[in-house]
């Protein structure tokens, strides 16, 4: 399976560039503060640009994982691979996570990228291999694809949280909960169900109930109130109805 890079986050940066030609070109007595702008929109548009159109090419397949992208130009057999992990990073701010492929390269190997990021399950290091941002393939199609060919490498961890407790999409509105926060709740209880024992469940369930009690911080730009309050009740309730024994992990 190859992806598709995602053309439409062409569309912003190339606005800015011709929207900075624009001003540059607009007669102005007062011109400097404006130019300065202009030229600014302009870099900033085209570095992004640049980025988007360098060459790029990642295919998952049965002899590993082909990636032409900046940074790695290699193909990696799936004997370099420890773990392949489909996860979102915590939501920042109030600006929503997008889904990302981890690496966790095999013991004794090395893709010369950073590790930035950790195993989600057992915190072994790990690489961010792809922002599923710039291809066009659902989280799902990927997921079936790395099931298919990496096998007992791959954990969807995305996939994990949502079956233990669907959540769906929050809108966002103005005065609502911070993101981060509800992020931070929801997330927790969620691996709780997925993987945590019976202790980790009781303790992101008081840390639920006690940030509802309390109430959940709000921001300018937020999640919608009564939706985060429904499904943050409705994963308590999930929390103290689960009687199942300790999950052990998949990794």
């Amino acid at each position: 399976m190859e992806l598709r890079r995602n053309r439409g986050s062409l569309v912003l940066p190339l606005v800015c560039v011709l929207g900075g030609v624009v001003l540059l070109a607009m007669p102005s007595r007062e011109s400097a503060l404006r130019n300065v702008v202009a030229i600014g929109v302009i870099v900033l548009g085209g570095a992004v640009l640049l980025g988007a159109v360098r060459p790029f090419r990642f295919a998952i397949g049965p002899d590993g994982l082909d990636v032409r992208r900046p940074g790695l130009r290699r193909t990696i057999p799936w004997t370099e691979v420890g773990a392949l992990v489909l996860d979102s990073p915590p939501v920042s701010g109030d600006r929503p996570a997008t889904p990302r492929l981890l690496l966790v390269p095999a013991p004794g190997g090395a893709l010369g990228l950073p590790t930035t990021a950790r195993h989600p399950i057992d915190g072994r290091p790990a690489a961010e291999l792809l922002d599923l941002d710039q291809v066009r393939e659902k989280p799902e199609e990927i997921a079936a694809a790395l099931t298919r060919y990496a096998g007992d490498r791959f954990v969807d961890v995305l996939g994990r949280r949502r079956a233990a407790f669907g959540v769906e999409e929050f809108t966002v509105a103005l005065r609502g909960y911070r993101m981060d926060r509800v992020d931070q709740l929801v997330r927790r209880g969620q691996e709780a169900l997925a993987w945590g024992d019976a202790g980790a469940r009781q303790a992101a369930r008081d840390e639920i109930e006690q940030a509802l009690a309390a109430g959940l911080p709000v921001a300018g730009r937020g999640f919608a109130v009564a939706q985060v309050d429904e499904a943050l009740h409705g994963l308590s309730t999930a929390l103290a109805d689960d009687t199942s024994t300790h999950r052990e992990p998949t990794t």
